[in-house]
């Protein structure tokens, strides 16, 4: 059974938001190499808060989709407005995601 918390909230939006971002750069906007991992990264992410079989576990694939959201923010080689908000975003999200669940930030109520 699933609990629904603030951080699996956190994790799953921000989750999304880097596979919409992979998405739209694999389909020409951007490159589109980095796209494809980034959509893999982000669907390993999002499988590994539900299944605990997943490789790697949830915290380094989630630091690997924060990388590549990351790059993939420098590498902005025709974007459009709405993508790079997408991207900031997801990078803000996935970084907040990390930092809850280390326990590096305690907030009532979220972790």
């Amino acid at each position: 059974m699933i609990t629904l918390s603030w951080l699996l909230l956190i994790a799953l939006v921000g989750g999304v938001l880097a596979l919409v971002d992979g998405i739209l750069r694999s389909r020409g906007r951007g490159s589109a190499l980095l796209g494809i991992l980034e959509i893999i990264a982000a669907v390993l992410f999002l499988l590994s808060l539900f299944f605990p079989g997943i490789p790697f576990g949830a915290l380094i694939l989630a630091i690997i989709t924060a990388v590549l959201v990351a790059v993939q923010l420098f590498v902005r080689r025709g974007v459009r407005r709405g993508g790079i908000a997408i991207t900031v975003v997801a990078l803000i999200l996935l970084v907040l995601w990390i930092v809850l669940s280390q326990g590096w930030l305690v907030i009532p109520g979220v972790n």
